[in-house]
């Protein structure tokens, strides 16, 4: 049997299946609880979230022969063929590939006939902003006034290019990107379940890279279990993702901590012997930043040695100017003439500046030199 990709394999196929998204969930499952039915439903959101999971498996409760609280039963002829593809009265249009009036047309005559099979015609109208101005002018009548046996779901990564003619007549809900936790926690769940080896560290670093796409994680994770050969490490993780050692963040925030010019500048030499991303580089060092000032409000005994070492080792106003530079050099990279430069530049001015409560003072201490010049003077 041919291998499915883990984005496929682990597609939920019921709403208690679905990581996240629970404030759509709830909603859905009390409509179809209590009948309470709209005709056409807007799922907005980025990639990789959940969208178009949620309208399949919101077809299937329409169409389920036994739902329970209206969830779909999986075992009825109506579920099994949705899940395979195979049903007649379910129709998923790439509205990519299919942006035209012509096209739009022959969707609405064909869902004036009554189903084949099922309850109710769905259609899944995927990307749904890509449609003409005319294909969308077509379906308006249709989607105020459809016919009782058909409903329509929506489904976009760009909701502002929806004409509000269209957003008015839709029961829209917004799906949010998924967390860190949330996605590290499916990873840890999916990779018990093939009985595959993994580091925790390693699927943090993938939650992270998956900036909120569940698809986009379960896909990195097939990449590095293929890398690794058959387990997830964080050394191989970091390897493919281009991630730097947390051992040099702790280095470079130490070096700029302490002044020393020399060991920030062999640091800074060993990181350039090495294939990783830059950018990436000040992304983990906001991440560790942040750590560190959640740790010094909040202390946390089974932090890392190093994080304790270093939130003790630095002021709280120190953690937020050097957060401040990592966020305004992550915005400057762009304009710099290369990646490492601009990595380069935001490190020199962690090492530059340093805020004037750094260090602590008395309160019967003066600061001096503070006061405004006189520029005639």
């Amino acid at each position: 049997m041919a291998y499915q990709v883990l984005a496929r394999k682990w597609r939920p196929r019921r709403f208690a299946d679905l990581v996240g998204q629970t404030h759509v969930v709830g909603a859905l499952l009390n409509a179809l609880k209590q009948g309470r039915l709209h005709h056409a439903y807007l799922l907005t959101g980025t990639r990789g979230v959940g969208k178009t999971t949620i309208a399949r498996i919101l077809a299937k409760s329409l169409n389920c022969e036994n739902p329970n609280d209206g969830e779909p039963c999986g075992e009825c002829s109506a579920c099994l063929q949705i899940d395979s593809g195979r049903f007649v009265d379910l129709f998923e249009i790439d509205a990519a590939s299919n942006t035209g009036i012509d096209n739009m047309r022959e969707v609405l005559e064909n869902a004036q006939y009554v189903p084949t099979s099922g309850q109710y015609k769905i259609y899944i109208i995927d990307e749904v902003h890509m449609l003409s101005k005319s294909a969308f002018n077509a379906m308006l009548k249709t989607l105020e006034e459809p016919p009782e046996h058909v409903k329509f779901i929506l489904a976009t990564t760009d909701p502002h290019k929806v004409p509000i003619t269209v957003l008015s007549r839709c029961l829209q809900f917004v799906l949010r990107n998924l967390t860190v936790e949330q996605v590290s926690g499916h990873l840890r769940h999916v990779l018990e379940s093939e009985n595959i080896d993994f580091e925790d560290d390693a699927l943090q670093l993938l939650g992270r890279a998956a900036a909120g796409s569940m698809r986009d994680a379960l896909s990195l994770l097939d990449q590095s279990i293929a890398l690794s050969s058959g387990s997830v490490s964080a050394d191989s993780v970091r390897q493919m993702l281009g991630v730097v050692d947390r051992h040099y963040l702790f280095d470079l925030l130490n070096h700029i901590a302490d002044q020393n010019r020399e060991a920030l500048w062999q640091t800074l030499t060993e990181l350039t012997s090495r294939s990783i991303g830059f950018d990436t580089v000040l992304n983990e060092l906001a991440v560790l930043l942040q750590e560190l000032a959640v740790q010094q409000i909040l202390p946390q005994a089974d932090a890392e040695s190093d994080v304790l070492a270093l939130a003790q080792k630095l002021s709280s106003e120190e953690i937020q100017l050097y957060y401040q530079c990592v966020i305004h050099g992550k915005k400057d990279m762009p304009f710099a003439p290369d990646e490492y430069s601009g990595f380069l530049m935001t490190i020199l001015r962690m090492l530059s500046f340093a805020p004037l409560a750094a260090h602590e003072i008395s309160a019967d201490d003066t600061v001096e030199g503070t006061e405004l010049q006189d520029p005639k003077s």
